[in-house]
């Protein structure tokens, strides 16, 4: 989890920013003589304003992140802020702006912003929350523990859609009967703690959120983040003081709420998604504009040559969060009711001779790329596998399931180092996933592009290809 304070600032003062030089583009447009006689430049009432919102904005920054009210309220609170922004702003003309000062083009755009302000805020608010009530672009998360500071919490969750969480439902703790919580509860109590593993598969979950309390043991958060491990969604502590986890380092803050993240890994860093997303969108980009004018349809003539069939294999995948995306490759084997169980072995009579030029080299993820540039994949990351193999090795290997913490790469750690092909024996999917671990926990940006070097020009990218 990303610090929710620092991007929610982010997002929110770049869009006010934009808002209110708008507001005084409007104002200047419409001037009707407002500044043509000040001695001072629209240039510097632009440089004035955006000092005095920047000041304004950081001292109520904490306030206007996050809601728990009616929208009204939110309404207030911007009126509130603009006003405050008025008052600066008259400051700040004293103390800088001597003589002839248009007061009213500041009163105008003043008036322009605050109108501004409320319209955004509830076309995004109500855009997102209509997106969220059907599940798009939406992390379905779980609550464990059902008491005040959950309450509080999810009244957080579901005011703020800018968050982009989908509350599903309490896990209890205790065995309080269910006649004892309030009657318009009940339907969210999914079930009890033991349950979690059970309850998060049966509902989609993406996120768990633990309310972290004193008198929880050190036992019952180490079982809650196994059962999170083995089913691939991540667990975070929540606490309204910070005092409990006291100088650790992996705490963030959101609104009122301190949340740990107690297996805190590289791309769980906003910046840095941001920055191998970047790269993933500029790698792509080159290489389908390259290969769809060079080799892609010499490819695609040589795989009709082969045999009759689509150009492309299309296959269901597990990906990030455990969630299921297209997968687009170069067709390689013949058409066949075994691809979607079946794994390519030595010698396999599915495979046609383009095919097997195309698997040696690599050729057939090409059409990945597509992945990349839509946000599926990566070019970089633990390889996405069928989703019969995600059902059969999720129950085989211990943290099979924390490979899907990250985007599923076109190349990764594992097959630079050799571990690809058949994983017709345990071990070798075991291995491949020692390697995704290792690299999901020690990302970096110069490993990724150690990586894409040693696929292109490594000896053992090729090893054990079919």
């Amino acid at each position: 989890m990303d610090s929710k304070d620092n991007s929610l600032l982010l997002i929110y003062i770049i869009i006010d920013i934009i808002l209110l030089n708008l507001s005084m583009g409007l104002a200047y447009y419409f001037d009707f003589g407002l500044i043509v006689n000040s001695q001072y430049s629209l240039q510097f009432y632009i440089l004035q304003a955006n000092l005095a919102w920047i000041i304004v904005y950081f001292y109520f920054a904490k306030h206007d992140l996050y809601l728990r009210d009616s929208f009204l309220h939110r309404i207030l609170r911007i009126a509130t802020q603009i006003t405050w922004f008025i008052i600066v702003l008259t400051v700040l003309t004293f103390v800088f702006m001597k003589g002839d000062v248009s007061r009213t083009y500041i009163l105008s755009y003043g008036l322009i912003f605050l109108l501004l302000e409320i319209i955004s805020y509830w076309v995004v608010y109500a855009y997102l929350k209509h997106r969220r009530s059907r599940g798009k672009h939406t992390k379905r998360i779980l609550l464990i523990g059902y008491n005040d500071v959950s309450n509080f919490f999810r009244k957080m969750i579901e005011a703020t859609p800018m968050l982009g969480y989908k509350f599903v439902g309490y896990l209890k703790y205790d065995t309080r009967d269910i006649n004892e919580i309030p009657l318009e509860d009940r339907p969210y109590i999914l079930g009890n703690v033991s349950e979690l593993e059970k309850i998060v598969k049966e509902n989609g979950i993406e996120v768990v959120f633990s309310i972290f309390s004193f008198f929880r043991s050190q036992t019952n958060v180490d079982e809650c983040l196994a059962m999170c491990n083995h089913a691939g969604v991540r667990m975070y502590l929540v606490m309204e003081n910070r005092y409990w986890f006291q100088t650790n380092r992996n705490v963030e803050s959101a609104g009122d709420f301190y949340i740990l993240n107690p297996q805190r890994i590289p791309l769980d860093n906003l910046l840095n998604r941001v920055w191998k997303r970047c790269f993933d969108i500029l790698f792509s980009s080159l290489v389908l504009l390259v290969g769809m004018f060079t080799f892609f349809p010499l490819i695609a003539f040589l795989i009709k040559l082969s045999s009759k069939g689509p150009v492309f294999f299309i296959q269901d995948r597990t990906g990030l969060n455990n969630k299921t995306f297209r997968c687009y490759k170069f067709r390689s084997m013949t058409m066949n009711s075994e691809s979607d169980r079946q794994q390519a072995v030595p010698g396999d009579t599915r495979i046609t001779w383009a095919g097997r030029f195309m698997r040696k080299w690599n050729l057939d993820e090409l059409p990945q790329f597509f992945n990349v540039f839509r946000g599926n994949m990566s070019v970089v990351g633990p390889r996405p596998h069928m989703l019969q193999h995600t059902e059969q090795y999720s129950t085989l290997i211990k943290h099979y399931c924390t490979r899907h913490y990250v985007k599923p790469g076109i190349t990764g750690w594992a097959q630079v180092n050799g571990l690809r092909g058949q994983t017709d024996e345990l071990w070798k999917m075991e291995s491949r996933v020692k390697y995704d671990m290792k690299y999901i926990e020690d990302w970096s940006f110069r490993w990724d592009l150690k990586i894409i070097w040693l696929t292109v020009f490594g000896q053992n990218t090729k090893k054990n290809a079919i």
